[in-house]
């Protein structure tokens, strides 16, 4: 180990890519590690001590996690299930049917997944909310219909919003595997007497299954930490997930028993997708895709074909127009969560009226929602920024640096470790390592400085993929004639690399803009009232019961969300598998 470290050293400091890695790992380091170290080194001083012990044995250890954990397992579990049958049943129809419309139900079912979960959370309130902790009832009550508990409030109504979100995921995951399927292969089972069952059991369902259960592993995980549904659709009956609970630890001052809850989020959804990376990587792998090439297998529905197209956009509608306009609707509403009292457009452009809201202006019209909006589109876009300049520096590294594997493999890891931890919980890391003064730096906490550090840590998973594939598409030649010209490292970036791959790195930028924009998770801790940003002030408006606002700045937010995403998708081009299955 002596003398290879410092050759590698050595040839990592020589090669002026290698020199990039070191400096990009550093970078990542302080964005990556250090608040989880923070975060660890909080919780061993000796009221982090006694906040272990706390929560994991103390006297009130199970409503403080044992009981949320059970809860947000229990949602978890529900949220993959109904992800993978949905998305998956989809993603069969769109690519390896006759279906009609294919293009249009594929572009519905990928458009709630850009939606902000806390989205679909508020039209299932508006519609489906009833008297039971007190407030306006929901649309249906207010129609004179008697609306269950359990479907009001609670893990029902949690999972559903969660599954609503979540099966898009699945559906991306499934549609890229069934179209790798080689119609000859299926052709050639049916010729030898095999029945379709038995063709999908030995040839679609070995070809999908990775997929699926990526799909499955990485909703569970999501629905195990997402904050905005259990909050807005469980708190108020008391059903409290590991997210609620830590939320709601940190902003009543039990800041350790916050850290406590925010690593053992962390291990949890850590646990879950570590064993979808070793469940996928452990099967076998099944070569569908030849030097020969392959028709694309079409399965013909007969008399199920308007059935089940129908059911696809019933599915697809209710999920990602019917929420909106949802929303939309209820922002007019002059009473609460009331379609027959009248409407108003008092809640977008209304002065203040003392009779109305407490007399708060219309969202329009107030400074506040207008410094909100501007202080997200401007975070959204400087996250975008650096997190895609970040990213690219990490691609081109993994990509170009040739014969270093522990630098290109440690940026690898630093770059994929945010997506192991649950915004809430990368939140209260940075809490603990960046609110107070470290040395010459002063504390961050409350300044658009930290929003922008943590925004770029959060979708760094996001931006290094978009730039590890835009650099993979550029030939090695390129560069290595530039080279020859004299160019160096820094010249060449600039003008031939980023120009090259800039188609891609622009559509990794929006979907990072749209993680940023729709994000709860990742802000309700860090956002200070001075502050504010549309999520954060979606859910106190949520929560103090005007929900006419919150709706309307949520309508705001999946206006922002659906435009960057479209662009995003514009960007990507024809390279979606439902567009050549239907072509």
């Amino acid at each position: 180990m002596s003398t290879t470290s410092p050759g590698l050293l050595g040839r990592t400091v020589a090669d002026p890519v290698g020199r990039l890695g070191l400096a990009v790992s550093a970078v990542l380091a302080v964005l990556v590690v250090t608040p989880m170290v923070g975060l660890v080194a909080s919780t061993l001083r000796p009221t982090g001590r006694e906040a272990w012990s706390d929560v994991l044995t103390g006297r009130l250890s199970t409503s403080l996690f044992w009981e949320p954990l059970g809860n947000s397992l229990l949602v978890g579990a529900v949220t993959a299930a109904g992800s993978v049958l949905l998305g998956g049943g989809l993603a069969w129809l769109v690519v390896m049917t006759d279906a009609p419309w294919r293009k249009t139900i594929a572009l519905l079912a990928t458009v709630p997944f850009a939606l902000p979960s806390f989205a679909l959370a508020l039209a299932w309130e508006t519609v489906f909310r009833n008297d039971l902790v007190g407030g306006r009832a929901g649309v249906l009550a207010d129609l004179g219909v008697a609306v269950p508990d359990w479907i009001a409030w609670g893990p029902v109504p949690v999972a559903a919003t969660l599954i609503a979100h979540y099966f898009s995921l699945s559906f991306l995951l499934a549609a890229a595997a069934l179209a790798t399927v080689n119609g000859e292969l299926m052709e050639a089972a049916e010729m030898t007497g095999a029945t379709r069952l038995q063709v999908a059991r030995s040839i679609t369902l070995p070809v999908v299954t990775p997929a699926l259960v990526s799909g499955a592993l990485l909703a569970f995980a999501e629905g195990v930490s997402n904050f905005a549904s259990p909050a807005l659709l469980g708190l108020p009956v008391r059903f409290q997930t590991l997210s609620t609970r830590l939320y709601g630890a940190i902003t009543t001052g039990q800041v350790e028993r916050g850290y406590v809850l925010a690593l053992l989020l962390v291990g949890v959804a850590a646990t879950i997708l570590f064993a979808s990376n070793r469940i996928v990587s452990g099967r076998r792998s099944f070569a569908t895709i030849g030097g020969k090439g392959g028709r694309r297998a079409v399965i013909r529905l007969g008399r199920s074909r308007g059935p089940l197209t129908a059911l696809a956009f019933a599915l697809c509608l209710s999920t990602s127009v019917l929420p909106g306009l949802i929303l939309l609707a209820s922002s007019f509403a002059r009473r609460t969560n009331s379609f027959t009292g009248g409407f108003t457009t008092h809640f977008w452009v209304g002065e203040s009226d003392p009779s109305i809201a407490q007399g708060q202006r219309g969202v329009l019209l107030d400074p506040l929602i207008i410094d909100a909006t501007l202080t997200t589109v401007g975070l959204g876009l400087s996250v975008a920024v650096g997190a895609t300049l970040l990213g690219t520096a990490v691609g081109y590294v993994v990509v170009r640096l040739r014969g270093l594997a522990p630098v290109t493999g440690s940026l690898t890891l630093l770059s994929y470790l945010p997506f192991l931890i649950p915004g809430i919980a990368l939140g209260a890391a940075f809490i603990a390592q960046f609110g107070r003064p470290i040395g010459p730096v002063p504390a961050l906490y409350g300044t658009f400085a930290l929003l922008v550090i943590a925004g770029i840590a959060a979708t760094l998973p996001f931006a290094a993929q978009a730039g590890r594939s835009a650099i993979g598409q550029i030939s090695r030649d390129v560069e290595e004639a530039a080279v020859v010209a004299g160019a160096g490292l820094a010249r060449r970036g600039g003008r031939i690399v980023l120009p090259l791959a800039s188609r891609g790195l622009l559509a990794g930028a929006s979907l990072v803009f749209v993680n940023i924009v729709r994000d709860l998770s990742l802000m309700v801790l860090l956002v200070t009232p001075a502050l504010p940003l549309l999520s954060v002030l979606t859910y106190r408006y949520a929560s103090e019961g005007f929900a006419q606002f919150a709706n309307a700045v949520t309508v705001l937010i999946v206006l922002l969300s659906v435009g960057a995403t479209v662009l995003a998708r514009r960007l990507e081009g024809p390279n979606q598998p439902w567009r050549e299955a239907a072509s």
